[in-house]
């Protein structure tokens, strides 16, 4: 080994541990967990721990809550990366506009509520979408149009839950994305408006392709937060109504923290863990296909 690779181990060594640590370590206890019938009785006397291999996963496919829960995480990632990541591209478009003035402070305008506690502001929306005194419903109610029941109804409770998802997280590919149209060569830019190309072609033909790297990344970190979706539904719905906002995550921390069935609720993460590798492979090779790696 020579200095320089014992250098770049050296440095690396640090990020390396904190990733084993936290995530190869992890992992691997799951999946030991996920073929015993690991629960209270265990932690209490270790003799009450019991080999069961697969009979975890077989569970799961018995279960039908797990395949509604299942189903529900896949239809707030298929509705909710393309709307976070449509928010967050309009408004770094907007904002990379040279009119626009106070790009500073709409920048941290927007950005704020990344950064707040989801905890406190998922309360606030509860407030905000409340059927009686919610400020949304008073605004329909302005327009002329009926209060909407919208985290009780199992119609809005999805719509009303993604709108807030949107808000929270757009703010980080926002600011992503305008780095990445900070990057677009402008001389391709002023070429095809030379060539009479308008503001659609040159977002289709310049601008698209060169954030193709950016806006992967934003797929694959958007398509990952939805799919561990929990803290969101779990403080304004409960999972309600009738289990329409029952998440994967929501599934496993019932499992694990409510019932105490921690082998069958390590199997769901590692289920989750297989679900969200998988995508994501799929979406690399979509990124490689179109030349954005």
């Amino acid at each position: 080994m020579t200095r320089g690779e014992r250098t770049a181990w050296l440095f690396t060594a640090p990020v390396l541990a904190i990733i084993l640590l936290v995530f190869v370590l992890p992992t691997l206890v799951a999946l030991g967990l996920s073929v015993t019938d690991y629960s209270i009785y265990a932690l209490a006397d270790w003799s009450n721990l019991g080999f069961v291999g697969l009979g975890n996963f077989a569970d799961l496919l018995a279960t039908p809550l797990f395949w509604r829960a299942l189903g529900n995480t896949a239809l707030f990632a298929a509705l909710g990366v393309p709307m976070a990541i449509g928010a967050s591209l309009a408004a770094a478009l907007l904002l990379h506009d040279a009119t626009v003035r106070w790009k500073p402070a709409w920048r941290v305008l927007l950005f704020a509520p990344y950064v707040t506690s989801v905890v406190a502001t998922a309360v606030v929306w509860r407030f905000v979408l409340n059927t009686r005194f919610g400020l949304l419903n008073y605004v329909l109610g302005g327009l002329g149009i009926a209060p909407v029941d919208w985290l009780g109804d199992p119609r809005a409770s999805i719509p009303a839950i993604l709108l807030f998802v949107t808000w929270k997280i757009f703010g980080y590919n926002m600011i992503v994305f305008t780095a990445a149209l900070s990057a677009v060569p402008q001389d391709l830019m002023e070429a095809a408006r030379l060539d009479g190309a308008g503001r659609w072609a040159r977002f289709r033909h310049v601008t698209l392709p060169a954030i193709g790297p950016t806006l992967l990344l934003a797929a694959v970190m958007s398509v990952a937060g939805f799919l561990q979706l929990f803290a969101e539904p779990y403080v304004m719905t409960m999972g309600g109504p009738a289990q329409s906002t029952v998440t994967v995550l929501y599934f496993m921390f019932d499992e694990g923290f409510r019932w105490w069935n921690l082998g069958q609720a390590s199997a769901v993460a590692f289920v989750l863990f297989v679900l969200i590798l998988a995508v994501t492979i799929v979406q690399t090779r979509i990124g490689r296909r179109y030349e954005w790696l």
